[in-house]
């Protein structure tokens, strides 16, 4: 069975690679998008991260006969009444890098004590405009007052994870896989992939 990822994130990509390695569902391959590049992103304007997977999921999957998965994810901070939330990756502005949201947040949360946080994620799997499935991860943390770690990206290295005493940006690829968002978003997936071939059809 192929999945194609619908993100020109290439961390989002590795995620779902190394945790596709890890399944037991046979002759599973995740790929690319065929032609991702060229095709004209659409409008995310969706109010929650489960709306935006969505239509991207179905957007997407016009372009292949194959499946389809696009996932919206992001942060959000109870002291900031869940923001950065859906726009997450363009909190300081549409063309922001991960630093310049990073230190937005920072910013945003100077003087405040109660730093509590989680990071959200939904993937969507569509197959030529219709929806197959959706799954959701969560993971509780805390926004450090500055960024710790160089692995990861987005807020990674601001996302203090208590059960393990670091931050997100400490972590392998493998360990942030076992506790993050789009990690057990994935898992949910996966598992309703091999117990459910009736609705993705044959996983062989």
């Amino acid at each position: 069975m192929i999945l194609y990822v619908a993100s020109g994130n290439k961390g989002k990509l590795q995620e779902f690679l190394l945790a596709a390695e890890r399944s037991n569902i046979p002759d599973l391959i995740i790929e690319l998008l065929p032609g991702l590049t060229a095709i004209p992103p659409p409008e995310e304007n969706g109010s929650t991260f489960q709306e935006n997977a969505t239509a991207k999921a179905i957007y997407y999957s016009q372009f292949t006969t194959e499946y389809v998965i696009a996932d919206d994810s992001g942060l959000e901070v109870d002291a900031l009444q869940n923001a950065p939330g859906v726009h997450s990756a363009r909190y300081a502005g549409p063309h922001a890098s991960d630093s310049d949201n990073n230190k937005l947040l920072i910013a945003n949360l100077a003087g405040i004590s109660s730093r509590s946080a989680r990071f959200v994620c939904y993937i969507a799997v569509a197959r030529q405009k219709r929806v197959q499935f959706v799954a959701r991860g969560t993971v509780e943390g805390e926004i450090l007052p500055e960024r710790i770690g160089t692995n990861g990206f987005g807020y990674d290295p601001l996302f203090f994870y208590p059960p393990l005493q670091r931050s997100f940006g400490e972590l392998s690829s493998a360990e942030k896989l076992t506790v993050s968002h789009r990690g057990n978003a994935i898992r949910d997936l996966f598992q309703s992939i091999a117990g459910q071939a009736t609705t993705f059809g044959s996983t062989s």
